[in-house]
């Protein structure tokens, strides 16, 4: 059986995981889109909405992350833990929402699923998501406004 071979890992790491960043981005960014179209049959529409909304400026954001990435200045392992914190923050949230949205769950998000409930195991997966998904992305966007903090001290320092 012949392996196949991507090209791109002849390119450093960092390009690498600016790449995977911007293919995650740019997936969830399609897949938001597509999702906006189901809106409608949703257990919950005005949870559907925020879903749809969930993962369209989820994927803006990680294209922004990906096309910045080559200007953070961190180590690899900061690098690494950036780029899972926010691909993972960003899917996990997205997809609580899309679930709640499914099952009709409103505890872990109130105001959109006013009106509607679920089973206690869809409440609490629901919320664990969302509560695991958004401490990935504070932990990822704090890491990568350090990364670009230090960008700025770094030439600062230099002047």
């Amino acid at each position: 059986m012949q392996r196949y071979i991507d090209p791109i890992e002849t390119v450093d790491e960092v390009e690498e995981k600016s790449r995977r960043v911007l293919v995650w981005g740019a997936t969830l960014f399609l897949v938001g889109l597509i999702e906006g179209g189901f809106i409608p049959w949703f257990t919950n529409p005005r949870m559907g909405l925020s879903a749809h909304l969930s993962a369209v400026q989820g994927g803006m954001a990680l294209l922004i992350i990906g096309l910045a990435w080559n200007r953070l200045q961190l180590s690899p392992t900061q690098l690494r833990w950036t780029y899972y914190f926010n691909v993972a923050g960003v899917v996990l949230i997205w997809l609580a929402l899309t679930l709640a949205a499914v099952l009709g769950t409103s505890s872990g998000t109130p105001i959109a699923g006013a009106g509607f409930g679920a089973g206690t195991a869809a409440e609490l997966t629901v919320q664990g998501m969302l509560t695991v998904g958004a401490g990935a992305a504070i932990a990822g966007g704090a890491l990568f406004f350090w990364g670009l903090e230090l960008t700025t001290w770094r030439k600062k320092g230099k002047s």
